[in-house]
């Protein structure tokens, strides 16, 4: 079996509240570390999912009105809807409400209590709840008192429990960390672990009374306790691959790498590797440990509610500037600063005005001189050569980045060559040459301009795939899977010409830049259309007064039924539930929804607009909707609210 294997995981998410863009960083980190060691001939296994038990998950629900089974598979539905509209996608998405999960955390749990690894214990201790673990007072003296994640008080929580042996591991473990440094990396954290295991490691809490918490694993050898959400969760890295016998376990674990945020560096550099170790389970590769993304001085956190929905901006500026400016930004493993003015600077920087305006310019003097064909090169001059040894060498370097986590130096290597690139044709000038008669040297120079913007394209693709492959196929191009390839240009080709790939994006200045509170993205408008009307950089927009708005009576409603119009494309008719009364609408959506998608859905109507009939059927409103592209996205209420309520 080849050694050139990587099995990539995030954590699986909470599923008490819904994505952010701390979920996507992680998400989209392993998502392009996988597409570029695919490109480095790798065997690579990807994986994703939701964490759905515990008190949190319990509380939320209830305060929704559902159970929490009803709650997890809506709010595990919205990260699993999320990757593909990010580009990402993973070999695998696992919940652990599945069986496959519960049935090796159940495995390991009954071998563990078997062989005396699991013993029986009163215990009382400070509480949290948004951790869902038990703090040391040591622990909560260094945060006056308080949760360092969510600052809250703790509760005191006093109880019977079982308790994992796992202070029979601190020895080893440590040897082990000491013994293979990159471990746990980037260093600072594999320092930080080596700092609390120099105190004595406690026996882990791995229960929780059933008559307390009833949503979780019950232990196979006590039906009266659940499993910590914790030693559930964890699990689910070899769960998702058929432990013990499943061959996915047997290729792909020995080349496991978890990335996780550094909020949950302990569960997974301690709890995890001591509990692989007692289970007989070879540990990890390595754990790979990030930052966090801050709004102002506070990390971003739903707790806090300061957190940015990765769509927001994606909506503004395109899927793959999301991409490039989350993996650019941030040096994995120190903090970054999450901001829509830095977001729009690297925007019209690096992809606007660097990679843009090459390709552009490129392909527009191609057609120019070369008749829109890609013009062979002749005699290589020194600076022909220099120019294209600078992108072979990002391309040399690209597996040294990614082993030592430097994803962001690799992005801006590769952004160097293309300003390189940028600066060896205004240096040459062959526009200059043109005029001159000097053909041979137009068309080198040219050619030599497009090879390496082709490498460039292909370094990039990993990050921006969707923008890459448009770029590449106005030079008749696509990836090739087997690598990045030096020589993919090929003489002859037909070109496009002229096309925009970034269109610039404007902020709109009047409105100043929000440092605390929820991160939500300054207003942009990006110049598309030349011809479109623009007011202070958005927009224009018709005014209506306060009193106009009045007259609108906004309604929430349920979808009881949804069936397709016979003989209309575009139709669907929908009964809702107004509260008082069910009312018939008839709207043009069936392009975007099937009738089943609709059914129980919450959604905003126009509840007093004058009845009409489309073919032949009486429709009683107007729903919302927002159009995004040739998208359309029906609004809905963000939790559970009584059919009639007012929308104000």
């Amino acid at each position: 079996m080849s050694d050139k294997r990587i099995y990539l995981t995030t954590p699986i998410y909470y599923v008490n509240a819904r994505p952010h863009i701390g979920h996507a960083y992680t998400t989209i980190v392993c998502d392009v570390v996988r597409r570029y060691y695919r490109l480095l001939g790798y065997d690579t296994y990807f994986l994703t999912g939701t964490d759905e038990h515990g008190t949190k998950v319990l509380q939320a629900a209830e305060r929704e009105g559902l159970t929490p089974l009803q709650f997890a598979d809506r709010n595990s539905q919205a990260f699993r809807d999320l990757w593909p509209q990010l580009s990402i996608v993973p070999d695998d998405f696992i919940r652990t409400t599945e069986a496959r999960h519960k049935r090796v955390v159940a495995r390991i749990l009954q071998n563990l209590y078997d062989r005396g690894e699991i013993y029986f214990e009163r215990y009382g201790g400070p509480y949290c709840v948004g951790c869902e673990r038990f703090f040391t007072e040591t622990e909560l003296a260094e945060s006056g008192g308080l949760c360092p994640d969510h600052q809250t008080q703790p509760v005191w929580i006093e109880e019977q429990n079982y308790f994992f042996r796992m202070s029979n591991y601190q020895q080893w473990l440590i040897d082990h960390i000491r013994a293979n440094p990159d471990f746990i990396r980037p260093e600072r954290y594999r320092n930080e672990i080596l700092s609390f295991l120099a105190e004595p490691l406690r026996d882990l809490c791995i229960s929780r009374p059933a008559s307390r918490l009833p949503w979780g694993i019950p232990l196979p050898f006590d039906p009266n306790y659940v499993t910590y959400v914790w030693f559930d969760a964890l699990v689910n890295y070899v769960s998702a691959l058929d432990w013990p016998d499943g061959e996915r376990f047997a290729r792909y674990w020995p080349a496991a790498e978890h990335y996780i945020a550094k909020d949950i560096l302990k569960p997974h550099a301690v709890y995890w590797p001591t509990m692989l170790r007692a289970a007989g389970i070879p540990v990890y590769r390595h754990l790979n440990v990030h930052g966090y993304w801050k709004s102002g001085e506070f990390k971003m956190s739903k707790s806090l509610g300061n957190v940015t929905n990765p769509l927001d901006l994606a909506t503004v500026y395109g899927v793959d500037a999301l991409r490039y400016f989350l993996m650019r930004e941030m040096v994995f493993g120190l903090d970054a600063a999450f901001e829509e003015t830095a977001f729009n600077e690297r925007y019209n920087s690096n992809l606007a005005d660097d990679l843009g305006n090459l390709l552009s310019r490129l392909t527009a003097m191609i057609h120019k001189y070369c008749g829109g064909r890609v013009p062979p090169a002749h005699a290589l001059e020194p600076d022909d050569e220099a120019v294209l040894a600078q992108a072979d060498a990002v391309v040399r370097s690209a597996p040294q980045w990614l082993d030592e986590l430097k994803f962001h130096q690799l992005i801006e290597e590769t952004l160097q060559a293309v300003r390189a690139l940028n600066r060896y044709i205004n240096d040459r000038a062959p526009w200059a040459l043109a005029r001159q008669g000097r053909r041979d040297r137009v068309e080198t120079i040219l050619h030599t301009a497009a090879r390496g913007a082709v490498v460039a394209l292909q370094l990039l693709e990993p990050v921006m795939p969707t923008k890459m492959a448009e770029a590449l196929s106005w030079f008749g191009l696509e990836m090739n899977p087997a690598g990045i390839d030096l020589q993919l240009l090929k003489v002859g080709a037909p070109v496009a010409a002229g096309q925009v790939l970034f269109p610039k994006v404007r902020l709109d200045e009047e409105k100043p830049a929000e440092t605390t509170g929820a991160a939500k993205p300054a207003v942009a408008a990006a110049i598309k259309n030349p011809k479109s009307t623009l007011q202070n950089g958005k927009p224009a927009m018709s005014e209506i007064t306060f009193e106009e708005f009045q007259k609108l009576d906004l309604r929430v409603a349920r979808v009881l039924e949804a069936a397709p119009v016979e003989g209309a494309q575009k139709l669907v008719r929908l009964l809702i539930d107004l509260g008082a009364e069910q009312r018939q609408i008839v709207a043009g959506i069936a392009q975007h929804y099937a009738p089943e998608q609709l059914v129980g859905k919450t959604i905003v109507v126009v509840a007093n607009l004058a009845p009409r009939k489309l073919r032949g059927l009486l429709s009683q409103g107007m729903l919302l909707a927002a159009h995004d592209g040739d998208a359309l996205r029906l609004v809905t209420t963000d939790a559970a609210c009584a059919p009639g309520s007012p929308v104000s």
